[in-house]
């Protein structure tokens, strides 16, 4: 099964707002549909229904408090002039909480041989974008420091992804509460 490890975005208000920034920006893209957005703590991979309970069982000995994330200004990945991956951003603190947590995730995986290959970035992906595009470099610009909402981040879940031709489908195998 295919895995990862996130903290989900629950607050309808920023939901909503992420869906205009949707439907404004012209790209041809695939945009995240509002039941997946999330930030990607950590991307395990196929692993096994064995692997799976143990990954489980790690997880549960996370403690984390609550995050609150002001979410601002829209980007894209490598660069806004050839975008594979159009973002939302958070602000400062919040980046380094986010950061904080998933160094606890992979602090808890990494005895079971999970690590990250790339530097953990906070940031939610509205866009993927599959073939090239125009440069929207100009569009992205105007929305650099969009205001979008602010949202608490108080549970991070190890979700199964089966992948669709309409996109992934997405379930909690594991979801562990911060401590209040």
């Amino acid at each position: 099964m295919r895995t990862f490890v996130a903290a989900e975005v629950s607050n309808e208000n920023v939901l909503n707002t992420i869906g205009k920034i949707q439907a404004d920006l012209k790209v041809d893209a695939k945009p995240v549909s509002k039941q997946n957005m999330h930030f990607t703590l950590l991307f395990l991979g196929e692993i096994s229904e064995g692997t799976s309970h143990q990954v489980q069982e790690a997880l549960g000995s996370i403690e984390f408090s609550p995050i609150q994330v002001n979410f601002s200004g829209v980007g894209a990945f490598p660069n806004t002039r050839s975008p594979r991956v159009i973002w939302i951003g958070t602000d400062q603190g919040a980046a380094k909480n986010l950061f904080d947590l998933a160094a606890k995730v992979q602090k808890a995986l990494g005895p079971l041989g999970f690590s990250s290959d790339r530097s953990f970035k906070p940031h939610l992906t509205i866009f993927r974008v599959k073939k090239r595009t125009a440069n929207i470099s100009k569009e992205l610009e105007k929305l650099r420091d969009y205001e979008v909402g602010a949202d608490t981040i108080s549970e991070i879940k190890f979700k199964k992804s089966v992948l669709t031709p309409q996109g992934p489908i997405y379930s909690d195998l594991k979801v562990v509460e911060a401590k209040r």
